[in-house]
């Protein structure tokens, strides 16, 4: 590909590289950042990135897919690789699509619309191996095709909506000059901006009635002047608004307030429960700190009860406002049936559950084992494990809370018996290293790692590659649209001769 790299100055002289066609503008200051014009991606890579080559030089960039020719702001140089912003799509991929979500360009939640959906389990697939391989230097003796999403659109339990007292404004209304007024705002961060909210007014990932929830209450603070949170400075009433949905229809509202202003407060939450009778549970937290999670604060219920219920195989799982539940019901159901099949389990073998959450994989897997041990950072989440074992009639479960790290020893395991298969599914950032030593320390037959970063999962993998061996590697789609993907890896002790490691 002939690319040309341009210096973005109003005074440069040009230099022809020798080494190969393209022109050079150089700068008088060459701190400048060039311009790369007619570039090919070449590839998608690790968080949704797309890949290209300018004179041997890798470029990443975002907004666009594998066959796009395409011009590149260069916004980042580094020793090894450029980092750039798209600035104009030459020439459209084959493989490009027209993406159906009027936010699209700004909203970045759902970055692969224009790629086809076939295209999109090619890729993601291929990320699986190459980080596994690559990162991990893990030997793949079987490879399960992706298992896709049955529900491309409207598949998410759980979404999160920013009030901000400062929306993002376009290009066009900056450059106006006008002043602009309407500036409060209910939806999505832009990428990277954390005091940029994009207004939404619909949105493509979580089923009726999300949307009219979500329009309702704006119009609602808006008709009634409430103030939507400053995100710089702090200052407002409201502050984030979560809807949480079950696969019967059931919604769960929560609202998170700066502070108590009781009559607001009572009357926007009277609003939501008149106007929505799907809400089975309507909740509210008054949150004074400088974040928005939750999880050490109090939820207060204003109406109906404080947990939804989801369904998988006839057992009961209680979801409540700090849980952690998958956001892809569907494709939940299908990865925890992989995760049991490979256990492999017999019904008399002892399970530890390890980032258990609400115990849906334990409580999924009790009825074929003998026992099954849950941990979990989160204390409330153990509460609703605890909740679910005895409202599924399951007397084999045990769990704690604690982090994983402190609670996951070799006294502990002593105590617990010695684990014949270890389920683990850890946040993003993988396992910490101690937790790996005790799994090994434990030395169970068999260790399922669910991921939903095959990075951390391959740096992991490669730290018990001396004692375990990779069986199966098995990619599950949860997250339509975005690039990222669950990984279910099966590893089982490597065998000495006759003797196990």
């Amino acid at each position: 590909m002939n690319h040309a790299v341009v210096y973005t100055l109003k005074k440069f002289r040009i230099l022809r590289n020798r080494k190969s066609k393209n022109i050079l503008m150089v700068g008088r200051r060459t701190k400048n950042l060039p311009l790369l014009l007619n570039v090919e991606i070449l590839d998608a890579g690790a968080e949704g990135k797309a890949v290209a080559r300018v004179d041997g030089v890798v470029v990443f960039t975002s907004n666009a897919i594998p066959g796009d020719i395409v011009d590149i702001q260069v916004t980042k140089k580094r020793e090894k690789y450029f980092e750039g912003k798209v600035i104009a799509l030459k020439q459209p991929s084959p493989d490009r699509i027209e993406a159906f979500c009027k936010h699209f360009d700004l909203c970045g939640g759902c970055k692969w619309q224009y790629l086809s959906s076939d295209k999109q389990l090619f890729y993601k697939q291929k990320q699986v191996v190459d980080q596994l391989t690559r990162i991990g230097r893990v030997n793949i003796p079987l490879l399960h095709p992706i298992k896709g999403s049955e529900r491309t659109t409207f598949y998410r339990n759980k979404l999160e909506f920013t009030f901000s007292n400062k929306r993002w404004l376009s290009e066009e209304e900056i450059q106006s000059g006008k002043e602009i007024n309407d500036q409060d705002v209910l939806g999505f961060h832009i990428p990277g901006m954390f005091d940029k909210v994009m207004d939404i007014q619909e949105c493509w990932l979580q089923p009726s009635p999300s949307n009219e929830i979500r329009n309702a209450v704006r119009s609602y603070a808006l008709e009634h002047h409430l103030p939507f949170f400053d995100l710089r400075y702090r200052g407002g009433l409201l502050r984030t608004l979560t809807v949480r949905s079950n696969e019967k229809g059931e919604v769960m509202v929560i609202v998170v307030f700066y502070h108590n202003d009781q009559p607001a407060i009572e009357g926007l939450l009277n609003f939501i429960a008149e106007t929505f009778p799907q809400i089975v549970s309507l909740l509210y937290v008054i949150n004074e700190k400088g974040n928005d999670t939750i999880t050490d604060q109090e939820v207060l219920v204003f109406k109906g009860e404080d947990h939804l219920v989801e369904e998988m195989e006839g057992l009961q799982f209680i979801v409540g406002a700090k849980s952690f539940y998958q956001t892809n019901s569907t494709q939940a159901y299908e990865l925890y049936k992989i995760t049991r099949s490979l256990a492999g389990l017999t019904g008399i073998e002892i399970v530890y559950d390890l980032y258990t959450g609400t115990g849906t994989i334990a409580n999924f897997v009790a009825r074929s084992a003998q026992k099954v041990v849950g941990i979990e950072y989160v204390p409330e989440a153990i509460e609703d494990a605890k909740k679910n074992s005895v409202a599924n009639g399951i007397t084999n479960t045990l769990f704690f809370a604690g982090d994983m790290k402190d609670i996951l020893t070799e006294a502990f395991v002593a105590a617990n018996g010695k684990p014949d298969v270890i389920i683990t599914d850890p946040p993003r950032a993988g396992m910490d290293q101690k937790v790996i030593e005790v799994i090994l320390s434990a030395s169970p037959e068999r260790i399922v790692y669910v991921s939903c970063n095959p990075a951390t999962q391959a740096r992991d993998l490669q730290l018990m590659q001396h004692q375990y061996a990779v069986k199966e590697v098995h990619p599950v789609d949860m997250f339509p649209h975005t690039h990222h993907v669950e990984n279910v890896v099966l590893l089982e002790k490597i065998k000495l001769g006759n003797e196990l490691i």
